[in-house]
């Protein structure tokens, strides 16, 4: 595949390069896993939606750039590779966001997506619960609507719930008709984390930070307003949510590109310690062309998108890719470091270190490699439910 750009997209390219190069922080952020980190990040992606590039994707008067999918993955590359910060509002942008335009009301657009651009609507994800992790259809939690059918009341509890801690509003899955199984009867609602009856714990992950939360409700009272979609048919709505997740809008092929570089980088600082043993040097290779591969791959899929075709089971394969990707590639560059890749306070170390720590947790988040394989089994290949 041979990748080329019209003039205006080259234009379009000229105009990110720029911005960055004039916007983009000169001093590191905080982890936006602490408190003030996640300020810090919230207020550069404020800067962002005031040139709308937060969500370039979406309609100028929600609050993007009307950008295509082709202009979107140009913007990505200008974007990783100026080093610019982390998105810390990825769950309102590229999840609720995509699932508002195609299932909200014009009242719940206006009302929710310019604030999501603007980063005032900060959001988290309800989907596990104690005893429904990649299986969302065992949700328990309820949601049961009231006489007078004006608001929901809430009772359950949501696990690992990313962003939690310092978001303002959730959006997930509750069983809405108590007599229901499976992915039956579920309703999807977007809730105020500041409601009264929200219990919110900190869950401290592997690096000691708390990126997760647990989530617990105790008669919340949510208006039907916040429904997104019709009563009991949440799981739709929730799989086209997981489908963005899974699939190409999450992980952009820059991200991996961005990584393969420096892990090059590192590689040649360190060559000839790392060439004593072959297998690394063949390990970079292959993260360089499994991150130009998947960059084929997207602008493959980016090419049918905009014919009209649609992502289907199909992101479940991009999800196996790129989190089995980003594995390998840090798993690599803690081979390169050999001991020191565990000192937490050696400046070269830390990125790799912290990235190695994230990256254990891609094949499980947004529905566990397994669960994938067995969709791309039955859905892909036809194959019969063992």
């Amino acid at each position: 595949m041979h990748l080329s750009y019209t003039p205006a997209q080259e234009a379009f390219r000229a105009e990110v390069r720029d911005w960055l190069r004039q916007h983009v922080p000169r001093q590191a952020f905080a982890s936006y896993d602490t408190r003030e980190g996640f300020e810090q990040h919230r207020q550069w992606e404020a800067t962002l939606a005031e040139a709308g590039w937060s969500s370039v994707t979406w309609p100028t008067e929600l609050g993007g750039r009307g950008c295509d999918l082709i202009e979107w993955l140009i913007f990505e590359e200008e974007y990783w590779a100026a080093d610019a910060p982390m998105r810390v509002n990825q769950n309102g942008i590229l999840l609720l966001g995509p699932t508002l335009m195609e299932f909200g009301t014009p009242e719940q657009k206006a009302r929710f997506l310019p604030a999501t651009a603007r980063c005032e609507a900060m959001w988290a994800q309800g989907w596990s619960e104690p005893n429904a992790g990649s299986d969302m259809a065992a949700i328990s939690s309820r949601a049961i609507l009231s006489a007078d059918g004006s608001h929901y009341v809430l009772n359950g509890q949501k696990t690992w719930s990313t962003r939690a801690l310092f978001a303002n509003w959730l959006f997930g899955l509750f069983r809405s008709d108590p007599a229901s199984s499976r992915h039956h009867g579920l309703t999807y609602l977007m809730v105020p984390l500041d409601a009264p009856g929200i219990t919110i714990r900190p869950i401290q992950a592997l690096n000691g930070k708390q990126a997760f939360a647990e989530v617990f409700f105790d008669d919340v009272r949510v208006n039907v307003d916040n429904r997104l979609g019709e009563e009991g048919q949440g799981w739709n709505v929730a799989m086209a949510t997981a489908g963005f997740e899974r699939g190409l809008l999450l992980r952009s092929p820059a991200r991996y590109q961005r990584t393969a570089q420096k892990l090059m980088q590192l590689y040649r600082k360190h060559q000839a310690e790392a060439d004593r043993d072959p297998s690394i040097r063949d390990a970079v290779l292959r993260a360089w062309m499994g991150a130009e591969a998947y960059n084929l791959a997207s602008h493959h899929v980016v090419g049918r998108l905009l014919k009209g075709a649609h992502i289907g089971a199909e992101a479940s394969t991009n999800k196996i890719f790129w989190s089995e990707l980003d594995l390998e590639m840090h798993e690599t560059a803690m081979r390169i470091l050999g001991p020191r890749a565990e000192l937490c306070e050696d400046p070269e170390v830390e990125e790799w270190l912290e990235g190695f720590l994230f990256a254990q947790a891609g094949p499980i988040y947004a529905g566990s490699n397994e669960i994938q394989r067995n969709i791309i089994a039955e859905r892909l290949l036809g194959l019969p439910k063992s």
